[in-house]
């Protein structure tokens, strides 16, 4: 079973070598054009402020122990459907700020927050967390941000708020994969109000010692661990407290093959695929990568078994 990690004191430059991390120009170009659109914000007086600022995080014992996939990686070959088919040349195009994220729904004091709110809420730290997709490729990012459950408990959710629903950007001027008629837009996803709550749930606006790229979900995004990667909203520009359960791309698009909770469980198939065994992305071998089994909640079983107790995982997948 994967470990996972508790206050380990590596620096962020030990994750993935410089050369190895910024060797790719695209993604050195992305990066740098961020951190640039960045720094038109009060909170961010340069780059090099800004590039320290997110270097100093501390860990976070949530971290997993096992060894981050390259940023060259991490940054090309994911999803954000928003931006495809080439999520970093399209990226370069897509610009983060200004930004503001609207709280709203059942609770006391809703809120807008701009983007210096968010990255002052609260004191960041960096989690190396596993995320997989439901094809079954494993990535390992170190994500930094805090628990959501910081801008979550400021507006005061309300009795009636039992579930939490993102909306995410949706831009045709700077998303091309909005012309898809796959989904229908924007992306909104969704979790229940004590999944939202949990701290392993992350409020996210950087990664690998950086502001979040803008392929990845720049400015800010959530990142739910123990769940399939398209659960983590990208580019969040509402967040509303619901009575009831929200109706969510995925799950409006083929409800049979993408479930509310959508839980890492290797006892549950993708109609047209096992979701038995995982791949871990950037191993080598490509579609024939070692196999290994995957681990119920991705690893995150100890952590939030208990959300799910006496539940039938394979009805309410």
């Amino acid at each position: 079973m994967t470990k996972i990690r508790y206050d380990r004191d590596i620096l962020p430059s030990e994750i993935t070598p410089e050369s190895v991390a910024f060797g790719r120009r695209r993604v050195l170009t992305a990066a740098a054009g961020l951190a640039l659109s960045w720094g038109s914000g009060a909170t961010w007086a340069s780059q090099a402020q800004e590039s320290e600022r997110f270097r100093a995080v501390p860990k976070s014992r949530y971290s997993t122990d096992e060894a981050p996939t390259p940023i060259e990686i991490a940054t090309t070959r994911t999803r954000f459907r928003e931006l495809e088919e080439d999520i970093a040349k399209n990226g370069e195009a897509y610009t983060p700020y200004p930004w503001k994220v609207s709280v709203e729904g059942a609770c006391a004091k809703p809120r807008v927050f701009d983007l210096d709110d968010l990255l002052t809420l609260a004191p960041f730290e960096e989690r190396v967390y596993r995320m997989l997709c439901t094809e079954g490729w494993l990535h390992i990012v170190p994500y930094i941000g805090y628990p959501l459950s910081e801008i979550l408990k400021r507006v005061e959710p309300t009795g009636n708020a039992k579930y939490v629903e993102f909306v995410t950007l949706a831009d045709p001027r700077q998303m091309p994969g909005l012309r898809s008629p796959v989904l229908d837009w924007p992306y909104v996803e969704g979790l229940r109000l004590d999944e939202a709550m949990h701290p392993l749930t992350l409020l996210t606006v950087g990664m690998y010692g950086q502001v979040l790229p803008n392929q990845n979900g720049a400015p800010v995004r959530a990142v739910v661990p123990w769940k399939y990667g398209f659960k983590s909203g990208k580019s969040i520009v509402k967040i509303r407290f619901v009575e009831k359960e929200p109706s969510t791309a995925w799950n409006k698009a083929a409800a049979n093959e993408y479930g509310f909770y959508s839980n890492v469980n290797p006892n549950v198939d993708h109609p047209r695929w096992s979701q038995a065994t995982e791949r871990r992305i950037g191993d080598g071998g490509g579609l024939f990568a070692k196999r290994r089994k995957t681990e119920l909640f991705n690893g995150y079983e100890a952590q939030v078994g208990q959300l799910y107790a006496g539940m039938d995982l394979k009805k309410n997948y």
